[in-house]
C-alpha cells in the first residue's frame, strides 16, 4: 500500500543561513521606536546587545548589579561568556547609560 504524500521543507522559498547586520539608521530607527512606545527594559536590553556584543545567552543573564556601581552607571562593563569561559569589556555608551538609569 503506497501513500502518495509529499512532504515539503520547512525553509522551502526561505532566506536561510546567515543575515545581513543592521545598519546604523535601522539601530536608530529602532530605538526611536522604543523610546516612543515607552519600552524602557526593552531598550536598555537592545542597547546594551549593541554595545556589548554578547550572545543572547549571555545577555539575559547579565545583572543590574554587572553594569552598575551603588547608583551610578559604569562607563565599561566586564561579564564572562557561558560559552567560552573568557572575560569580554565593553564599554556603555550614553543612549544605554541613560536606558539603564530610567
Amino acid at each position: 500500500m503506497e501513500t502518495n504524500q509529499t512532504h515539503e521543507p520547512w525553509n522551502k522559498g526561505k532566506l536561510v543561513g546567515r543575515k545581513a547586520p543592521l545598519k546604523p539608521k535601522d539601530i536608530w530607527a529602532i530605538r526611536i521606536y522604543l523610546q516612543n512606545e515607552h519600552q524602557l527594559r526593552d531598550l536598555a536590553m537592545f542597547n546594551l546587545a549593541i554595545d556589548s556584543k554578547l550572545r543572547g545567552c549571555d545577555l539575559v543573564n547579565l545583572h543590574v548589579r554587572e553594569v552598575t556601581h551603588t547608583d551610578q552607571i559604569l562607563p565599561r562593563a566586564m561579564v564572562i561568556q557561558r560559552k567560552t569561559q573568557r572575560p569580554v569589556q565593553f564599554e556603555l555608551t550614553e543612549p544605554t547609560r541613560s536606558a539603564v538609569l530610567s
